[in-house]
């Protein structure tokens, strides 16, 4: 699932879904969980029925009636968080399973 259009295009997956929203949102406003679960099932339903490789569907889903998000999001720039080279913790417990090697129930955490 991706919300920027060009840079998926450019990196040419065997399959994706477009939702024309904020980027952070691909999957839905917050707190809408009816919307967000309606735009899951759009995309994994395309992805069953998407064949030819480097497919995108766009879904049917629009942030608001108008654009005007688009030019908000462009005129207030960038204010993700910095990217930093070193890895970073939400707190002291999470750079201890980090270091040990993730948390042992957790299926994909385990080495």
């Amino acid at each position: 699932m991706t919300s920027a259009q060009d840079i998926t295009r450019s990196v040419n997956p065997p399959r994706a879904a477009f939702l024309d929203f904020p980027l952070g949102h691909t999957t839905g406003k917050p707190h809408e969980s009816d919307l967000q679960r309606q735009i899951l099932v759009e995309a994994l339903t395309s992805f069953e029925t998407m064949t030819a490789p480097g497919s995108m569907k766009e879904l049917p889903f629009r942030w608001s009636e108008d654009e005007e998000w688009k030019a908000k999001a462009f005129a207030e720039g960038d204010d993700r968080t910095p990217r930093h080279d070193t890895p970073q913790y939400q707190d002291e417990e999470d750079r201890r399973r980090a270091v040990q090697g993730g948390s042992p129930s957790c299926p994909v955490c385990r080495p």
